[in-house]
């Protein structure tokens, strides 16, 4: 057998290799159902995205917000204005009071001996005044009848003179006798005596006027001075009660019982029912911030409620420029830091809501500014037709120094 035969025969003797029968499987077709479950989500979610794009557009980047906020209260440190001992506290610690309650008593004995003593001197002046006047009163009469002798003592002298010159002939000629005329010039003579007495009278009545005046002037200036301590002496009688100035609630009770108080000791502190908040927006935030516009606010301690309020300010500075030690980037490397700017917002809520808010509390602020959005436009318009000019202007002079 030649070697041809030999291996057509092993080839014939070799087991041959078993036919594939593995079938292609059809691929899976999804159902008309899935189909349209897929197609109505990617619908839906287009429709989602469109309607917030065009929240966004419309409303949503005017809405500016920021939870760097804080319930606060223009708080009110209740002091003594004068010294002593305290009777009665007459409040507890958070209880609700009103403008003028009486919040605490100070022993008062002292400052009514003050007012009592006061009082006294106030009517001891008035005596003063009482007597200088009547004293100045005699002495006005004193000198009307000081001017009417005085007037009676010029006749007399004038009448003596008129006797001394008629008789001064007649004894002359021996009509009368020269013991006559002698006497007649004694009588004038004491006559005019008696007017320069009369006037000395008078000139020494009318100093005493003025005396007299000043010690009417020393009693009221004394008598304004007591009424001036009575005063003194009832306000400080007044303040040993001490009364809330605003209403409020009461917080950090400091006072007890037997204590002796200085006048400026804390005692208490009142918290007034009105409250607002400080939010503090970043630079970025207050371009279309504007005074008045509204507000939502929302405590982290009452989740799900939300109160309304208004901006009531801006302020006129970054919160870092108002610290002790006001950042200097003047000088050594710069980190730029985004600012904050306190916004100040009224809250408009009514008295049962007020009762919600606790000062220092935090909360989330949102303003919609979309109220402003007008306005910016035309500073943007105004801004580019500015900066349109200048560079039509540097062109012009561009222009004419190349010629």
């Amino acid at each position: 057998m030649t070697d041809a035969n030999q291996n057509n025969q092993a080839a014939n003797e070799a087991p041959q290799a078993p036919a594939d029968t593995t079938e292609t499987k059809p691929k899976k077709r999804m159902s008309p159902r899935a189909r349209f479950v897929l197609r109505a989500m990617l619908v839906v979610a287009l429709v989602i995205v469109v309607a917030w794009v065009l929240y966004y557009q419309m409303r949503g980047k005017y809405l500016e917000s920021t939870n760097d906020a804080f319930v606060h209260a223009d708080s009110v440190t209740v002091s003594s204005k004068v010294s002593g001992y305290v009777e009665q506290v007459l409040v507890a610690d958070n209880q609700a009071v009103a403008v003028g309650q009486a919040l605490v008593r100070i022993d008062a004995r002292d400052y009514s001996a003050q007012t009592a003593q006061s009082k006294a001197q106030i009517d001891a002046a008035a005596a003063s005044e009482d007597a200088a006047r009547a004293q100045l009163a005699e002495q006005k009469a004193a000198i009307d009848q000081a001017r009417a002798q005085l007037a009676q003592a010029d006749e007399d002298a004038r009448f003596a003179n008129a006797e001394v010159e008629r008789y001064t002939p007649l004894a002359a000629s021996g009509a009368e006798t020269r013991e006559r005329l002698t006497g007649l010039r004694n009588q004038a003579a004491q006559a005019r005596s008696t007017v320069l007495s009369r006037r000395a009278a008078l000139d020494a009545a009318q100093l005493r006027i003025s005396s007299l005046q000043a010690q009417v002037r020393q009693a009221q200036a004394q008598g304004e001075t007591a009424r001036a301590q009575f005063d003194a002496a009832s306000v400080n009688l007044n303040s040993t009660e001490v009364k809330a100035s605003v209403n409020g609630r009461i917080g950090d009770k400091q006072v007890r019982v037997g204590q002796f108080v200085s006048a400026g000791t804390r005692m208490m502190t009142v918290v007034p029912n009105q409250f607002y908040i400080t939010a503090n927006f970043k630079e970025t935030q207050i371009g279309l911030m504007r005074t008045g516009q509204p507000a939502v606010i929302k405590m982290d301690a009452l989740p799900g409620m939300q109160f309304q309020g208004h901006v009531e300010s801006i302020s006129p500075g970054t919160g870092a420029q108002f610290s002790l030690l006001p950042p200097q980037n003047a000088t050594g490397n710069f980190t730029k830091i985004v600012q904050r700017v306190p916004v100040r917002i009224a809250v408009d809520a009514s008295a049962q809501d007020r009762k919600l808010f606790v000062a220092g509390l935090s909360v989330t602020v949102e303003v919609n500014t979309i109220a402003a959005k007008d306005e910016l436009r035309e500073q943007r318009e105004r801004n580019s037709q500015a900066n349109a000019s200048v560079d039509q202007k540097a062109a012009t002079q561009g222009g004419q120094g190349a010629r």
